[in-house]
Formats: C-alpha cells, sequence, structure tokens
C-alpha cells in the first residue's frame, strides 16, 4: 500500500495549538495514550496489522520541510521557539506497542513525553482507518459513492437548492476518513462550491489546508485540560479547566482562543470560567450532550456576566451532519455566532458505516487521568476507582 501519512502537517492545527503550550510550559510531561475500536463488528486481520505496523514505521521516517516549517511560522500565534523545536522534531516507532492482544485484534499504546505522544494520535488514527477500508471493503466501490454522496450534500448548501443554512462550518474528519483521497476530494470541493447562505472556513487537516490554500481551524482537546489539570498530583482535578485556561492564556493572551467545556462537565468549566476568561476567549466548543441545553447555558452564563453572547461564538463539533447544524443554526441565529466543525459526515459518508476509534490520553505523569464529558461513554479511562475520585472531586467543588 502507498504510503499514507506523507507529511508531518498531515494532523489537526490543534495539535499544533496545545504542541506550543506543552513545549514552553510541559515539556516535562509524560503520557501513554491507548488505541481503543468501539465498533462490536469489526476485526482487524494479521495482516491489517502488519500494514498499519508499516505504515506506521513509514509516517515515523517523516521531517518538517523548510516550506512547512514557514508555512506555520506564518500562523499568528505560532512562535519562532516551537518553530524552531519542530525543526528538529521527529517521530519515534520505539514510542509505539503495536500488538494483536485486542478483542478487535489491534492493540496500539505509546508512551513517552507528552510532546511526542500527543502528536501520534491523529495520524495513527488516519492510517487505521485507510488500512481497515481498502483491505477489508472493495475501496473503489467505496470512494465511488463517498464522491456521489459528496456532490448530492455540497449541492444541498449551494445556491441553486439552499436546502441547508450553516452559517460558518469547517471540515473535522482527518481522525477518521475513508482515505486521503476522499478526504481531499471533500476539501476541495467544499472550497469551491456556490454557497446560499453558509461559509467553508476551512479544514482541521494542515496538510490540506496549506495544499489549498485555506484556514486551518482548530485550538484544544480534550487531553489539554486532563493533562494540565490532573498531570500535576498536586492539584485538585476539579480545578482542571481553571488550570488549562491559566495556561492558555499565557500563551496566547486574547490569541486562537476556543475553549472546550465538557471535560470534566460543562456545569464544573463554568465555574472557572470568570469574567476574565470570558472576555478573553473569543468562544467555545460544544463536543457533547443536549447542543441545546448546552448553548442556553452558555448564553445564560454570559449575560449574567454582563457580555453580550452576540459577540461570542458556539462551536458546535459532536456528531454533526448538515441537517443538524441547519437546525442549531436556526435556533440559535440573533442569540450568538454559530459555528460547526463537521467531521466523519464530510470525510467518511458511504455505504459502509465509519469506524469508530479513538485513540486517547489514559495516563499523565504516571497516574490516571480520565474525562467526565456531558454524557457517558465518551471516557477511557483504564481505571474505575480513579474516575469515582475524579467524580467525587466535582462534587465536592460543585457544592461549594
Amino acid at each position: 500500500m502507498e504510503q499514507i501519512i506523507k507529511s508531518l502537517l498531515e494532523t489537526d492545527m490543534y495539535k499544533f495549538s496545545m504542541g506550543q503550550v506543552i513545549f514552553h510550559q510541559f515539556s516535562d510531561y509524560k503520557t501513554t495514550w491507548t488505541f481503543k475500536c468501539r465498533n462490536k463488528d469489526v476485526f482487524f486481520t494479521h495482516e491489517m496489522v502488519q500494514e498499519i505496523k508499516n505504515q506506521i514505521k513509514s509516517y515515523c521516517t517523516l521531517r518538517f520541510t523548510e516550506q512547512e516549517l514557514q508555512y506555520l511560522d506564518n500562523i499568528l500565534w505560532i512562535k519562532g521557539s516551537y518553530i524552531d523545536f519542530l525543526r528538529l522534531w521527529k517521530p519515534r516507532f520505539e514510542d509505539f506497542e503495536i500488538t494483536t492482544n485486542a478483542e478487535c485484534g489491534l492493540s496500539i499504546e505509546t508512551k513517552g513525553t507528552w510532546l511526542n505522544t500527543s502528536m501520534y494520535e491523529i495520524p495513527v488514527l488516519a492510517i487505521v482507518n485507510e488500512v481497515y477500508f481498502r483491505m477489508a471493503h472493495d475501496y473503489e466501490h467505496l470512494i465511488k459513492i463517498f464522491n456521489e454522496k459528496l456532490e448530492e450534500k455540497v449541492g444541498w448548501l449551494e445556491i441553486h437548492q439552499g436546502k441547508y443554512h450553516l452559517s460558518a462550518f469547517s471540515e473535522f474528519g482527518l481522525r477518521r476518513r475513508l482515505s486521503a483521497e476522499a478526504q481531499e476530494n471533500a476539501v476541495k470541493r467544499l472550497s469551491t462550491a456556490k454557497y446560499c447562505s453558509s461559509t467553508f472556513v476551512g479544514t482541521s487537516n494542515v496538510y490540506l489546508a496549506m495544499k489549498n490554500n485555506l484556514i486551518p481551524t482548530g485550538t484544544q482537546a480534550h487531553e489539554y485540560i486532563m493533562c494540565v489539570g490532573q498531570g500535576n498530583h498536586k492539584h485538585n482535578p476539579a480545578y482542571s479547566n481553571w488550570y488549562a485556561m491559566e495556561s492558555w492564556v499565557k500563551e496566547y493572551g486574547i490569541l486562537n482562543g476556543t475553549a472546550l467545556t465538557d471535560t470534566i462537565t460543562t456545569d464544573c468549566f463554568l465555574r472557572d470560567f470568570n469574567l476574565t476568561y470570558t472576555t478573553l476567549f473569543s468562544g467555545v466548543r460544544h463536543d457533547s450532550g443536549d447542543p441545546y441545553e448546552w448553548g442556553e447555558k452558555i448564553i445564560k452564563h454570559y449575560k449574567d456576566l454582563g457580555i453580550d453572547p452576540q459577540t461570542k461564538t458556539l462551536l458546535f463539533s459532536d456528531s454533526l451532519n448538515f441537517k443538524k447544524a441547519d437546525e442549531i443554526f436556526r435556533y440559535f441565529r440573533g442569540k450568538a455566532k454559530v459555528a460547526f466543525g463537521i467531521g466523519t459526515y464530510i470525510s467518511n459518508d458511504t455505504d459502509v458505516e465509519p469506524l469508530n476509534i479513538v485513540m486517547k490520553v489514559t495516563k499523565c505523569n504516571g497516574q490516571d487521568v480520565a474525562k467526565l464529558s456531558d454524557v457517558e461513554g465518551k471516557g477511557m479511562c483504564k481505571n474505575p476507582e480513579y474516575v469515582e475520585y475524579l467524580q467525587r472531586c466535582i462534587n465536592w467543588r460543585m457544592g461549594q
């Protein structure tokens, strides 16, 4: 199989946003990441596992080119010191443990510095997806169906139909894409569409953003709040959001500011989302729970602090399609700015169910870490006792 990941830029933008903070403030942190396939009917054969291993080895031979580094250096909030680090950085295959010891036939774990292991998540998931769909199915049939559906869906947003209205939206589908070919087809088609009342902002895939002269989108992920808030064992993890936002503002000031709310529940997040942070951050991202309840809660919070919600962005990114995004936009129009990050629906829509695979940080500095989002089933901590401890900390905080 041809090499799947052909550039170290082929990752989500938030990996660089978080990576710069990690480099400047948490370079000594060490993490463990664990792969999980949530599809019960999916099995990776020995041949697939070997191909995945070969693809990861090929990925580990890549280096940033000067052209790629120049592209990153032109992003407003990326600093020269971080660019110099990336000039020296390389993935380490020694950080990976890849075996068949899992119910789905594929086990992947990475251990090492947070600087390294954070960068592996997205390329690994892209590799696993493409190897699986090329080897388990008729890929030529899948890409044909994908392109047909893509054309139909983009048509729904264009002037001649105007079926759905999305305001601003980005493509967020790298980690679960059908293939590199499919994602590039989608990004190119979306970037040339003649929209009725939607705006295609860009893509989270930095490599495709560079190739197609688009904006690379994305700020922070759950790993950032989990590691900053729970990696220092002297901290009470119920204050994870405060520690994470404090470090982010130290790095970026008013730049690059979309806060993620649901790492240890949105209600707990709002305890720390004070007037300073609500002013400095341009908006917040929804990734679990009822989007309407969440949006109303955020709007009320802004109003209670004397901030006009219409000056702030509600970014929705949880399992969206164009219909859901249209409904959310219509509901919140006039109440706040609304934007969307749409992933699998754009990058892996065929007649075969997409893989529900994740690569999550499970330890930081030798201790378990956990996410307790606004719905059950999104966490992946190996130690239920730590999850209970984190829940007790949150309950204590919410009772204050």
